[in-house]
C-alpha cells in the first residue's frame, strides 16, 4: 500500500476476520478473541498500521485491491512491556475502509472444528424439532390462555414486500402522462410508473423485494410458488438440514412419511397445503407450514417465510388484508428472540422499505435487523449501493449482505442455482464499486452468517428456555390436578368415576362434622345455646297459675274429690307443661338439619371433581338432601317421643317425698274443701314445677343424644347409600349423563394436556443435547 498509519488497538471479535500473524505472533494471536483498543491496558498486543493519509475533502473512491503477500500481518519486533509480559508489534497493511466482515469460524479457537460444528447442528436441529412439536400440538404463538413455547424459541423471519408478476399495462388502465426519451410515464389511480416501450410495466422490478428468490438462493432450489397477487398466505417454517451424500429432498410435517425429490412438486403441495387451510378465497392464516429440506449443500438454519407486506388488497380478499398480514408479521418479529431478516430492493430508496419501516418499529436499535439488499445489479447507471452495504445510509448493529438473484428471464429459462450463484460471485468479484466487499455478499454468504448467528442466539437463549420450562411444567400439572382426569369411555369406568368423586364429597362433609374444616361446632351451638334457651323461655308460670291448679284439679277429680293427694291433678298438670316443651325440642331438630344441608352445600363447593360435572353435582346434592330429610323424619319421631315418654310415665321417687313436706307444713286430715285453699294450690304448683324442671334437665341431655343419633350419626354413615343403591341399576346413557362435563372444561383439559406434552418432550429434548460452552 505504500502508506501506512500507525493502529493502536486490534479488533479481533466475531465480528473480524482472524489475522494470520507468522512466526511466533502466530501462536498467540490465533489464541486471543477478544478486542483491545487503545484504552485497553491489559491489551497484550501493540499494533503498528503505517500511515494513510487521509484528505478531508478528497471524494470517495474504490481502493486498490492489495496482493495476498501484502495483506499478512509483518512481524517488527517481539519485546518486553513493563508490568504486562510480553507484547508483539505488527504492521497490517490497510485494506480497505469498508466495515470488517463477520468471522464465519467458531468464536473458540480451541475447540475443534469438527466439534464446533456438531455443537452447532445440535441446536439448530433441537430448535427444529421443538418448532415442529409446537406446531404439531397447537402452539403457534398466538396470544391465548395456555403458555406458549413457540415465542421463547429464537427463529429467522424473513420481512419483504409482496411478491407480484408481470401484466399487461392496459389491465390496468395506465393513462399517459407525457413522453420522452425510451419510455414514458403512466399514472395509475394517484401513482406516476414509468412504462416501458415494450408495453408492458415491469411490477415485479417496481414492487418485489426479492423475498422468495433470496430464500431459493439460500436453499438452492426453485421451490416457492409464484403467482399475481398474495402468493405466501400462511408462514413457511423452512428447516435445512445438512446431510452427508448427494441425496437432496424434503419433507412436509404434514406429511410425514413422504419424501419430495422433485422441488417442483414441492411448490405444488406448499400451495395446495395453503389452500386446505385457507381456501381458494385468497385468506391468511397464522398456522405454519414446516417443510424441511435435506441437502448436502445448504447450512443448518431455520428461516420463517412470512407474507409479504402489501399496501392494496386484491380482487377476493377483504380490505382488511393489508392491516391482517402486518399484524402477522409483526407478531412474529417483536417477540424479542426473533431475527429479523428485512430483504429491501436496491433500486428503489431505502426510505420507502417496507421491511425497514417495520422493522424499525419493532427493532429501533436495530440489533436484531439483518439488512438483506436484492437487485444490485438492476440499479441505474452512475449509481452504487456501497453507502447501504458499509452501513452508512442505514447503520444496523448487524451487517447488511447485497444479493444478486436471478431475474425473471432466468427463472422462465430454468436456470439453475449453481449457476445462479456462480453468476452472483461473478458480479461481486467483478464489479469495481463492490469488488472490496465480495468476501461477504452473495447468497451462500447470508446462510453461513445467518447459521452461525441463529447458533449463537440459541446458545444464549437455552438457560431461560429451560427455567421457562421447568416452571411451566409445574403450573400445568397444578391446574391438570385441579381440572381432574378426562372421562373413562366403558360403563364400569363411568360408574367407578362417580364413585370416586362422591367419596371425595363424603371424605369432605365428614371432616366438616369432625371438625377437621369448619361447620360442625355449629351443632354443638344448638344444644348448648338455642335449645336451653328455648326452654327456658317457656312459660309454665301461666299453666300453673293459681286458677288453673283449681280447674285442672277439680275437674280431675270428678265426682269424688281425692283422698290424700290430688294423683290425676297431678298428672294433667305435668302433661300440660310437657307438652309444651315439644317446639323447642323440634325447632332443635330442624336447626341441626338446617345446619348439615348448609355443610352438604359447603362440600359440594369444596369438591373439585364435582365442579367438572353439572349434572352430577345437582343429583349428588339432591340425593343428600333427601337423605337428610329422611333423617330428620325420623330424629323428630325419636325426640318426641323422648318429651313422650315423660308424659306416660312419671318418677315415683320425686312424689314419694310428698308426705315428709306434708309433715312438714301439711295437714292431710283437713276437709276437702280446706285443700282447695290458696296455699294448697300454690304448694300443688309449686311441685308441678320442680318436677317440670327436673324433666326439662333430663330432655337437655337427650334430646341432643337423640339428634346426634338420629342425624349427624347417620349423615356421617349413609349419606349417600340410598344414591349408590340407586346407581348400580342404571345404564350407560344414564351414567353417560351424570358424567356431562362442561365443554370448556373438557377443552381445557385437552389443550393443558398437549401443551404438557409439548413441554415435556421439550424438557427431554434439551437435557438430551451437549453444547459446547
Amino acid at each position: 500500500m505504500g502508506n501506512e498509519r500507525p493502529h493502536s488497538g486490534l479488533h479481533v471479535d466475531g465480528d473480524h476476520p482472524p489475522c494470520d500473524a507468522p512466526a511466533i505472533g502466530s501462536r498467540l494471536f490465533n489464541q486471543t478473541r477478544c478486542r483491545a483498543t487503545q484504552h485497553d491496558r491489559d491489551a497484550p498486543f501493540l499494533l503498528r498500521e503505517e500511515a494513510f493519509p487521509k484528505s478531508k475533502s478528497a471524494p470517495r473512491r474504490r481502493q486498490p485491491s492489495v496482493p495476498a503477500h501484502q495483506s499478512r500481518p509483518q512481524l517488527q519486533e517481539l519485546r518486553p512491556t513493563p508490568g504486562r509480559g510480553w507484547a508483539v508489534g505488527l504492521t497490517i497493511p490497510r485494506l480497505s475502509r469498508a466495515l470488517p466482515a463477520p468471522d464465519l469460524a467458531s468464536a473458540d479457537q480451541r475447540v475443534p472444528a469438527r466439534s464446533r460444528a456438531a455443537a452447532m447442528d445440535s441446536l439448530i436441529t433441537l430448535v427444529n424439532k421443538l418448532q415442529r412439536a409446537c406446531t404439531a400440538l397447537g402452539d403457534h404463538g398466538e396470544e391465548s390462555a395456555l403458555p406458549t413455547l413457540w415465542d421463547s424459541l429464537p427463529a429467522i423471519a424473513v420481512v419483504g414486500g409482496q411478491v407480484l408478476v408481470f401484466f399487461p399495462a392496459s389491465s390496468f388502465g395506465f393513462v399517459p402522462i407525457g413522453s420522452g426519451g425510451s419510455a414514458s410515464a403512466a399514472r395509475c389511480g394517484s401513482r406516476e410508473l414509468l412504462v416501458e416501450p415494450r408495453g408492458q410495466l415491469d411490477l415485479d422490478r417496481l414492487h418485489s423485494s426479492g423475498k422468495s428468490s433470496v430464500l431459493e438462493s439460500v436453499v438452492g432450489k426453485d421451490f416457492l410458488p409464484r403467482g399475481s397477487g398474495i402468493v405466501t398466505r400462511r408462514p413457511l417454517v423452512l428447516q435445512l438440514h445438512r446431510i452427508d451424500g448427494d441425496r437432496e429432498y424434503a419433507e412436509f410435517m404434514h406429511l410425514p412419511r413422504k419424501r419430495f425429490t422433485d422441488f417442483a412438486a414441492v411448490r405444488q403441495e406448499i400451495a395446495d397445503e395453503t389452500d386446505r387451510e385457507t381456501g381458494r378465497s385468497k385468506q391468511i392464516s397464522p398456522v405454519p407450514i414446516h417443510l424441511s429440506v435435506y441437502s448436502p449443500y445448504v447450512v443448518n438454519l431455520t428461516l420463517i417465510d412470512l407474507p409479504g407486506l402489501t399496501k392494496v388488497a386484491v380482487e377476493g380478499q377483504p380490505d382488511s388484508i393489508v392491516q391482517d398480514i402486518e399484524n402477522m408479521v409483526r407478531s412474529y418479529i417483536e417477540k424479542p428472540n426473533c431475527i429479523i431478516l428485512a430483504v429491501s430492493p436496491a433500486n428503489q430508496d431505502l426510505a420507502t422499505s417496507d421491511a425497514i419501516k417495520i422493522s424499525r418499529e419493532v427493532d429501533p436499535k436495530g440489533e436484531r435487523t439483518f439488512g438483506v439488499l436484492t437487485k444490485i445489479d438492476l440499479m441505474d447507471k452512475g449509481t452504487d449501493a456501497v453507502d447501504i452495504l458499509e452501513g452508512r445510509s442505514y447503520r444496523l448493529q448487524q451487517p447488511w449482505v447485497g444479493v444478486v438473484n436471478r431475474s425473471q428471464q432466468d427463472i422462465n429459462k430454468n436456470v439453475d442455482m449453481i449457476a445462479a450463484r456462480r453468476r452472483e460471485r461473478e458480479y461481486f468479484a467483478t464489479t469495481p464499486e463492490y469488488k472490496h466487499l465480495a468476501s461477504r455478499m452473495g447468497s451462500e454468504y447470508l446462510g453461513k452468517m445467518l447459521s452461525k448467528h441463529l447458533e449463537q442466539v440459541i446458545k444464549s437463549r437455552i438457560p431461560g428456555i429451560q427455567s421457562l420450562i421447568t416452571k411451566t411444567i409445574a403450573e400445568l400439572e397444578t391446574e391438570l390436578n385441579r381440572l381432574g382426569k378426562p372421562i373413562a369411555n366403558d360403563a364400569g369406568g363411568k360408574l367407578y368415576t362417580i364413585m370416586e368423586i362422591c367419596r371425595m364429597f363424603d371424605g369432605i362433609y365428614k371432616e366438616h362434622l369432625d371438625g377437621i374444616r369448619p361447620g360442625g361446632e355449629k351443632i354443638y351451638h344448638v344444644f348448648d345455646n338455642q335449645f336451653p334457651v328455648a326452654i327456658k323461655r317457656l312459660q309454665f308460670d301461666k299453666q300453673l297459675s293459681m286458677e288453673n291448679v283449681k280447674k285442672l284439679i277439680t275437674e280431675a277429680d270428678g265426682y269424688q274429690p281425692h283422698l290424700i293427694a290430688p294423683e290425676q291433678g297431678y298428672r294433667r298438670l305435668i302433661e300440660s307443661c310437657l307438652v309444651s316443651i315439644r317446639g323447642p325440642a323440634e325447632a332443635a331438630v330442624e336447626a341441626v338439619h338446617s345446619i348439615l344441608k348448609d355443610l352438604v352445600r359447603k362440600a359440594i363447593n369444596e369438591t373439585h371433581e364435582l365442579k367438572q360435572f353439572p349434572t352430577l353435582r345437582v343429583e349428588v346434592g339432591n340425593a343428600a338432601f333427601e337423605s337428610l330429610d329422611r333423617m330428620r323424619d325420623e330424629s323428630r319421631k325419636n325426640t318426641l317421643k323422648l318429651v313422650d315418654m315423660e308424659c306416660s310415665y312419671l318418677t315415683v321417687d320425686f312424689f314419694r317425698k310428698l308426705p315428709q313436706d306434708v309433715e312438714k307444713g301439711g295437714n292431710p286430715s283437713h276437709s276437702i274443701f280446706d285443700r282447695y285453699n290458696d296455699s294448697y294450690l300454690r304448694r300443688i304448683g309449686q311441685t308441678v314445677l320442680s318436677y317440670i324442671n327436673m324433666v326439662c334437665s333430663t330432655l337437655r341431655n337427650s334430646i341432643p343424644k337423640s339428634i346426634v343419633y338420629c342425624q349427624v350419626r347417620e349423615a356421617k354413615r349413609s349419606l349417600l347409600d340410598h344414591f349408590f343403591t340407586e346407581l348400580g341399576a342404571r345404564e350407560m346413557k344414564q351414567l353417560s349423563k351424570l358424567l356431562d362435563e362442561d365443554p370448556a372444561v373438557m377443552e381445557r383439559r385437552t389443550n393443558l394436556a398437549k401443551r404438557l406434552e409439548l413441554y415435556r418432550s421439550a424438557q427431554a429434548e434439551i437435557d438430551a443435547v451437549a453444547w459446547s460452552k
